[in-house]
């Protein structure tokens, strides 16, 4: 082969190369894919979340330290009422929780309602003096729906029929007054064991 024409056809191939970025070379500029996906908010940033629901006989607040001492004795007035039909378990409410939980507690539901990640209502009567119940709006753990709604009342309220008459008029009031498709409402609309199995498939390993 000619050495000339050869020494030319490298001195295009060393050329070509040159003008190109190395294959491991990125840009600078180029976005780096996020690793985790953005979560959603349990509710739109332009949502006005209600602070106050009234009804015939009873009016929905969020919870906070003002209302400590009228939340732990409704809860207190009916442990074993509770144990039973709201937490299915001994953990709560028990004999033995002091005013600094009680406190603890209801901070910890404010700060959750101010950062929108989920809202904690007490069920009180229109004087605002007595706390009948509570109603917890959370993001569900379960796809499919959008929220889960719990609520529990006290023994005597539940004894005069007030749990019945709370769930129609909250279901009604999610549905008119929330943003969300998709609601269970567990030992209500969806069976407690039935609820509990798509929790457990869900996260099987308990994390």
């Amino acid at each position: 082969m000619n050495s000339k024409v050869a020494g030319a056809g490298l001195a295009l191939i060393v050329l070509a190369m040159a003008g190109r970025p190395a294959l491991a070379e990125v840009s600078p500029e180029a976005p780096v894919p996020s690793e985790v996906p953005a979560k959603s908010p349990f509710v739109p940033a332009g949502f006005a979340v209600p602070t106050l629901a009234e009804a015939k006989g009873f009016k929905l607040v969020p919870l906070g330290p003002s209302l400590a001492r009228i939340d732990y004795d409704a809860y207190m007035s009916s442990v074993e009422h509770l144990q039973k039909t709201f937490s299915r378990s001994p953990s709560w409410p028990h004999e033995g929780i002091t005013d600094a939980d009680t406190i603890k507690d209801m901070e910890t539901e404010q700060a959750r309602f101010a950062s929108r990640k989920s809202f904690a209502y007490a069920v009180l009567t229109p004087d605002g003096l007595r706390e009948r119940g509570c109603v917890y709006v959370r993001p569900s753990p379960v796809a499919g729906y959008d929220a889960v709604v719990r609520m529990w009342v006290t023994k005597a309220e539940y004894d005069a029929g007030f749990e019945d008459e709370l769930y129609g008029w909250v279901t009604q009031w999610i549905k008119a007054d929330w943003p969300f498709a998709g609601v269970a409402y567990p030992g209500r609309s969806i069976d407690w064991a039935d609820w509990e199995d798509l929790v457990a498939a869900k996260d099987p390993a308990g994390s």
